[in-house]
């Protein structure tokens, strides 16, 4: 049994269903079991309990987290540009720069401190993130923020790196120039043959 253990099917919502059935008849999905997880994060409204993140508006968590997990996973993954940002005014240089050991900041609140120790082992060693991680998660959070801050922190990390691989501040011309042909289509659609007209 996973983790955290999934919803179990006749509590999810008629439409949860249907999208988990929907794409399990489709072959898309092999097995609900991690969409039933997820179920947890989802929601209609904006929670009414801390400041909104602009770039998560809708998130289940305060806005001040996001951005300290923002710029924790900006630097293990060395997107410089992100690193440098600051889009929350309660993410102050002296809490940003305790974050590589959250333990050693009296300014951070437990909850924080255990979020950052979470996308420091997301990003550098997720295989040390077992079921004491989670009962520790859950002295803080609901399991519909665990689920929410698990899968934000693995977008997060993901994009970080991307954008590193990118060399965005690099001194070199580009790898790939750019072409107005290839915007918002497919390959098959940028190599598409004029089809012979009758």
């Amino acid at each position: 049994m996973p983790r955290i253990e999934p919803i179990p099917w006749d509590d999810l919502t008629p439409a949860q269903r249907k999208a988990m059935q929907a794409g399990m008849d489709s072959g898309a999905y092999t097995d609900p079991l991690p969409l039933q997880i997820m179920a947890y994060a989802d929601h209609e409204q904006v929670p009414d309990d801390g400041d909104r993140h602009p770039n998560f508006p809708r998130h289940l968590l305060d806005g001040k987290l996001l951005e300290l997990l923002r710029i924790r996973s900006a630097q293990l993954g060395g997107c410089e540009p992100c690193m440098a940002s600051r889009k929350v005014d309660g993410a102050t240089e002296d809490l940003v720069a305790c974050m590589a050991d959250p333990s050693l900041s009296e300014d951070l609140t437990d909850r924080e401190k255990i979020a950052l120790e979470y996308i420091n082992l997301m990003g550098t060693d997720h295989h040390r993130i077992d079921g004491e991680m989670y009962r520790r998660l859950a002295e803080h959070f609901t399991l519909a923020e665990i689920v929410e801050l698990g899968l934000t922190c693995s977008h997060m990390i993901g994009t970080h790196r991307f954008m590193h691989t990118l060399d965005i501040y690099g001194d070199d011309a580009p790898v790939l120039r750019y072409d107005p042909d290839q915007v918002g289509v497919t390959w098959k659609e940028a190599h598409r043959e004029t089809a012979p007209s009758d």
